[in-house]
């Protein structure tokens, strides 16, 4: 196998990941969490930050 190869087929499984995604994905943008919440007066929770001491 040469790198052009399997570079070649490393992007074609990478674009197949993403057309299964917007297939299957209910894409609304109105109910899409912020991308970022600073500010937003929203409770953090799951990450690392919803972890800390308060």
């Amino acid at each position: 196998m040469t790198r052009s190869f399997t570079a070649t087929i490393a992007i074609a499984l990478l674009a197949a990941l993403v057309l299964f995604d917007q297939a299957t994905a209910e894409l609304n943008p109105y109910k899409a969490p912020p991308a970022f919440a600073l500010g937003s007066g929203q409770i953090p929770s799951g990450g690392f930050c919803g972890a800390l001491p308060q």
